[in-house]
């Protein structure tokens, strides 16, 4: 299979997400044709250094540039006030300037974490991305937004910073638990059910089998990257269009924060469940066919995933406080929660006007 690039045209912000197999081995080649021999620098987590780095350095080394590499505790927790502080004092010893360049090479918590120090170290580096697990290769790796975790919410300190260039290796997704890559599919679904029927079709029929082919792997990942490139382009900074890609995480970034950003419950997992309530409450309200919520749990369910608050283990808070963990959420205006709902599969749109009694209605069902 070849190298397949799709490019996000945003003037001078434009760039290039390359998606395919051997791409981390290619890195050196691609870095240098982008900054010449700069200083670069590398953020990654612990888990995936042991995994990656060695073969990220061992390519740049054959280009002549020397890459020192910070790692960073796995896990949510890592986005924090204090980790960041961290990651920015530890580039600016290694004496990175604006035209050098910071590589994030992990999943989507690396990639938000070194985005935001790039955004905000000397008013701005450049910054590539090297996601390395399915959920950041189709979503947090590409757009431009960057930041860290408040106790108070998910991802309320950040910036839009784009990145200088994406490479999305598939083939570091054979190292993910198949839990991992369980809860990166809930992303990739979350295309078709927003706006690509079609495609979520195609996933009900070859999703099982895109953890075993290569090249089915590789389709999905590359109709991912240009539909959110696409939305991208339209809406680089949420005016409008670009909420869409936040269907089910209204509901997810919720309960992620009432599990405190546990192990309890993955980001892909949250946004699966998110998904199926979404379209449970766009059923409620009359908007889509009452069969709807329960193709998409089924299909959830089909891959793995969870597709209800029943189905985290342990104790939630009642939903009270999940609505005002929702109230939280940074797509609350005016006072007012907005959600992602639906007419139908594939046909998202955005909302204010949903009233209390439904949605509790639709999180008490969801309880069992």
């Amino acid at each position: 299979m070849s190298i397949e690039t799709v490019r996000v045209d945003l003037c001078e912000r434009s760039y290039d997400v390359q998606v395919g197999r051997g791409l981390i081995a290619q890195a050196g080649p691609r870095i240098v044709a982008l900054a010449g021999k700069r200083r670069v620098a590398i953020l990654t987590d612990e888990t995936v250094a042991a995994h990656h780095l060695a073969a990220l350095q061992a390519s740049l080394a054959a280009e002549g540039i020397d890459a020192p590499a910070l790692a960073l505790p796995a896990g949510e927790a890592t986005k924090c006030w204090a980790e960041l502080g961290r990651a920015v004092e530890w580039l600016i010893a290694r004496k990175i300037e604006r035209k050098d360049l910071v590589i994030a090479l992990g999943g989507g918590v690396i990639g938000d974490l070194a985005g935001f120090a790039a955004s905000i170290l000397r008013r701005g580096v450049r910054f590539v991305q090297i996601p390395t697990t399915l959920l950041a290769q189709v979503d947090s790796s590409v757009g431009g937004k960057t930041g860290i975790n408040s106790p108070q919410g998910k991802n309320l300190i950040g910036a839009f910073h784009q990145p200088a260039l994406v490479l999305a290796d598939i083939d570091v997704l054979g190292t993910l638990s198949p839990r991992d890559f369980r809860a990166g599919y809930g992303e990739v679904a979350k295309y078709g059910l927003l706006g690509d029927e079609s495609f979520f079709e195609w996933l009900e029929k070859d999703g099982p089998r895109l953890a075993s082919d290569p090249a089915l792997l590789q389709r999905a990942v590359r109709h991912s990257v240009a539909m959110k490139a696409g939305i991208v382009q339209r809406d680089e900074t949420e005016q409008g269009e670009r909420a869409l890609l936040n269907l089910g995480h209204t509901f997810g970034h919720a309960l992620e924060s009432a599990t405190g950003y546990s192990g309890r419950l993955l980001h892909g997992e949250g946004v699966a469940i998110g998904c199926t309530l979404a379209f449970e409450l766009s059923a409620k309200m009359g908007l889509c066919s009452q069969e709807t919520p329960s193709r998409v749990a089924a299909h959830f369910r089909a891959m793995g995933l969870p597709a209800s608050i029943a189905d985290i283990p342990g104790e939630l808070p009642d939903d009270e406080v999940l609505i005002a963990l929702m109230g939280q959420d940074k797509k609350v205006q005016d006072g007012r929660l907005r959600f992602i709902l639906a007419h139908g599969i594939g046909r998202a749109f955005v909302t204010d006007q949903v009233g209390l009694a439904d949605l509790g209605e639709v999180l008490a069902q969801s309880r069992g």
